[in-house]
């Protein structure tokens, strides 16, 4: 009942799913694993022989019994033997037992090092591999502290159950059949009641592995919460420090810690009740099993050494069975963590086109009748229309939430146009038939909200060129107007920009990634918003510098700044999803609309006497 109790809940799909798993990760080291195995039951089978040299020398040396279960040249060797000198080889029998099972136990140990590292770096690389190809919508959806916990003490437990704990069970099972094949022949009646005591105890570690699972999983669930958040934590260490928001963190942990505790002593206390039963249990075989050898013994139905053997095979059993309760616990927790990381493996990757196409990158890039929203949500485009012009700039304006950073979104498929909601060509192609490899190294994307790397600005520049040499990057640094400012520094472009680049200002790591993106040298280039740490005039002088550097690229430039966006060839602009006006900067002006009153806003008298010298 309690085997049908536990398994009703588990499909044999779900087991077979999580078999699979292990056994996709764990194929490479099998040999290995076998060895491992083989040399774990050697130790084992040497190891129970000291039993049977014990009782063979209390009976038959000490006790003067005809010696059995002994080769006959063995016999004949022994009673040739001195009284002590038969002890002596006694003894060293044992001891010679003692080092070959150390001997063996030695090559177990390192062999299941060997594979767990094995095992446990497949699993890793995967992971990792996975995740880098996983849609840009799947990271949105996930938070990042679940993924690193999920990668990590997840990859761990299951590295401990498949590569520690199936073996020792694989040991113990080993243990107990050769332990009864040496009982049964010297006693059945002691071996039967020392046998009774098994299906009890696994029954009992059933029933508690069916109560540990959902608390492991809640508890699981709640680390990578907790893991979150100090990540979040850590990320906006800045702006906590910024708000003096010290004491409501410590607060937001000390809740999420607190819960967490709380689940994993309600599990303590589960785990105490199985060791604790476990102990009665085991006190229990043992005295069921000295007192029927004892009444055996005094019988006459068994001599002393056979008692001895049977209290040394039953001491030995008595932990390692009791252990499968730990393996069925670290079961539970290794089919919640299989279950964690299958969902990443899941999740489906960026697929590439059925008809792959190469787009001719000089032809225009034409938005047709596109509309997209996010997971159900109200559209953030609304059948929006427009041509970018090959080798022309051109520019998008409009507030927070317009729908800008999702045409460039859109653009480099980061995001996809369902059924229906419109299309987006380059040179007459449709993205969606562009490999996403081919688009994003053909369109040089700088995002708003800028990543830089914990290393050298040199190292940032060159993510995207490893083999540029310096003066390349001092090019490319030149035109997004940061070389000035590294040549003030006193590493220059040796200056580590320390993790997310806190070392520098929010202008110079936009500048920074415009240089990283600039060296590429793409024939279109997407600025999104990623002028808008820096001052007017440097804002028009990389403008100005990109103007002539890139004559033949498309310049494609969005901002809420009109400054960025005037000199642009074309602009368009957008108001709650859809399109309210485009033209030139003077058309535009021509007309009272919505960039006029922008325009009215933002520009001082100041400003466009700034503009227009720096811009002459």
């Amino acid at each position: 009942m309690l085997m049908f109790s536990y398994w009703k809940g588990v499909s044999c799909m779900s087991v077979k799913r999580k078999f699979l798993t292990i056994w996709r990760f764990l194929r490479p080291v099998v040999p290995l694993f076998f060895v491992t195995l083989i040399s774990s039951m050697l130790h084992t089978s040497f190891n129970a022989l000291t039993p049977q040299i014990i009782r063979m020398a209390v009976d038959s040396i000490i006790g003067g019994k005809p010696f059995e279960g002994v080769p006959e040249f063995l016999v004949k060797f022994l009673k040739e033997q001195t009284y002590f000198n038969a002890l002596l080889y006694s003894a060293l029998a044992v001891l010679g037992g003692s080092l070959l099972a150390c001997l063996f136990s030695f090559l177990s140990r390192v062999g299941t090092a060997r594979c767990s590292e094995g095992f446990v770096k497949s699993i890793r690389n995967t992971l990792f591999s996975h995740i880098q190809r996983l849609p840009f919508r799947w990271h949105t959806e996930h938070q990042t502290g679940e993924i690193i916990q999920r990668c990590t003490s997840d990859v761990e437990v299951i590295r401990a159950f498949v590569t520690n704990q199936c073996l020792e069970a694989f040991r113990v099972i080993f243990l107990v059949f050769v332990s009864f094949a040496l009982m049964f022949p010297m006693s059945v009646k002691i071996s039967l009641v020392a046998m009774a005591f098994l299906p009890v105890v696994v029954s009992y570690s059933l029933f508690y592995y069916s109560k540990m699972a959902q608390r492991f999983l809640a508890a699981d669930e709640a680390e990578g919460i907790l893991t979150t958040t100090v990540q979040e934590n850590l990320t906006g260490v800045r702006v906590v420090r910024a708000f003096g928001r010290e004491a409501y963190e410590v607060e937001r942990f000390d809740e999420k810690n607190e819960a967490f505790s709380l689940l994993w002593i309600k599990l303590g206390q589960l785990m105490s009740i199985f060791w604790a039963s476990g102990d009665l249990l085991s006190g229990l075989q043992v005295m069921a099993v000295l007192i029927v050898g004892v009444i055996e013994t005094v019988a006459g139905s068994i001599t002393p050494g056979t008692l001895l053997a049977f209290l040394s095979y039953n001491a030995a059993m008595i932990w390692p069975v009791r252990g499968l309760g730990r393996v069925l616990s670290e079961m539970s927790k290794a089919g919640v963590s299989i279950d964690r990381i299958r969902e990443i493996l899941d999740a489906e990757e960026e697929q590439p086109p059925t008809d792959p196409q190469a787009p001719d990158w000089k032809g225009d890039i034409v938005f047709e009748h596109v509309t997209f929203r996010y997971n159900g949500e109200e559209p953030v485009l609304k059948d929006v229309s427009f041509t970018i012009p090959n080798g022309k700039t051109f520019a998008v304006l409009g507030s927070t939430g317009s729908g800008k950073s999702t045409i460039a979104a859109l653009l480099t498929r980061l995001y996809d146009l369902g059924p229906g909601e419109g299309r987006i060509t380059i040179g007459g192609i449709d993205i969606r038939n562009i490999p996403q490899q081919e688009l994003r190294e053909k369109i040089g994307l700088v995002l708003q909200e800028t990543f830089l790397y914990s290393k050298t600005v040199e190292e940032n520049i060159k993510v995207t060129a490893p083999t540029a040499d310096h003066e390349e990057v001092r090019q490319a640094a030149r035109i997004a107007s940061v070389d000035q400012a590294l040549a003030e520094m006193a590493l220059g472009y040796d200056t580590v920009v320390g993790e997310r680049g806190v070392t520098l200002s929010g202008g110079q790591k936009q500048r920074v990634a415009i240089a990283r993106t600039l060296l590429r040298r793409t024939p279109v280039l997407l600025l999104d918003d990623s002028l808008s740490a820096v001052d007017t005039e440097t804002d028009a002088r990389i403008r100005s510098a990109l103007l002539k550097e890139s004559a033949e690229t498309t310049l494609i430039l969005i901002s809420h700044r009109v400054t960025t966006l005037m000199k642009a060839d074309h602009i368009l602009v957008l108001e709650k999803g859809r399109v309210v006006e485009e033209g030139t900067h003077e058309e535009l002006i021509g007309h009272n609309g919505l960039y006029r009153r922008v325009y009215d806003i933002q520009m001082s008298q100041d400003d466009r006497l700034l503009l227009e010298e720096v811009t002459s």
